[in-house]
């Protein structure tokens, strides 16, 4: 344990994806308390395998899109003596999850409103929910930080030949919130910058999570350091954007992507 969040509180939503399980697998071992949230399921249910018995861990059902589940959520901070300071907006929807779910993701033509919609209302509206809820509840009560979770597609257009005969591709509303994420953190950063709180975008690249050879092959000719991310590689960053270490930056988009947005 090297102590690098020692007396940190982390907030984590959507923590039961590749990324947030190894979020917070490092903040625990950096001696954070881990205030994790998923949807019910199988996720949800891994992660309380794996942490559920450390009592520097605990977790909570959450559906960001949903505006009382995120109101309760924040009583229940108070009502467990839980005072996180570092938020972390991860929750999202992905082409790939969608595809998981038994899903198709349709070319732009028929993509539906309702796909379009609930992608925006998780990825979008529940980071606006959250930030909502911490500007009402918590800062200016104490120094916080937030950091907004994107993509390499947020300021970055896909190659979209690189999914040709994949199963999953890039979504258009995926990027469209992605973008929209740091607009957010750009607006929050100017408002909250006199009450002591900090936002920030962490924008990671293509982490590797089971992906084919050949969409990795294909990827790594788009990146400079020529293969995909290892979810540490991002951890890695992550961990410095909620440490006391980042305490001057603000209002600033970190891409940690090999290069791939450099080209």
């Amino acid at each position: 344990m090297d102590n690098q969040l020692q007396h940190k509180t982390v907030f984590i939503t959507g923590a039961g994806g590749v990324l947030g399980s190894t979020y917070i697998r490092r903040m625990l071992s950096a001696g954070a308390t881990v205030v994790a949230s998923d949807l019910p399921g199988h996720r949800a249910d891994a992660l309380l395998e794996a942490h559920g018995e450390n009592n520097q861990f605990h977790f909570f059902e959450l559906d960001v899109a949903d505006e009382d589940g995120v109101i309760s959520l924040f009583q229940q901070f108070k009502e467990h003596n839980l005072k996180p300071d570092v938020f972390l907006n991860n929750a999202a929807i992905t082409g790939e999850m969608l595809v998981g779910e038994g899903g198709t993701i349709p070319d732009f033509a028929n993509t539906s409103v309702d796909d379009w919609q609930r992608t925006l209302n998780t990825n979008l509206t529940g980071a606006f929910l959250i930030a909502r809820q911490m500007d009402r509840d918590i800062v200016g009560q104490y120094p916080c930080k937030l950091i907004n979770v994107a993509s390499m597609y947020a300021l970055n257009g896909p190659h979209h030949q690189i999914y040709e005969g994949l199963p999953f591709s890039s979504f258009s509303a995926y990027s469209a919130t992605k973008a929209g994420i740091h607009g957010l953190t750009l607006w929050l950063a100017g408002y909250w910058a006199k009450r002591n709180a900090t936002v920030n975008t962490i924008a990671p690249g293509a982490v590797f999570n089971g992906h084919s050879e050949v969409f990795q092959e294909r990827v790594s000719e788009l990146i400079m350091a020529g293969r995909m991310a290892k979810p540490d590689e991002i951890a890695d960053v992550m961990l410095f954007l909620c440490s006391a270490q980042s305490d001057y930056m603000t209002g600033q988009m970190v891409n940690v992507d090999g290069g791939f947005s450099g080209w």
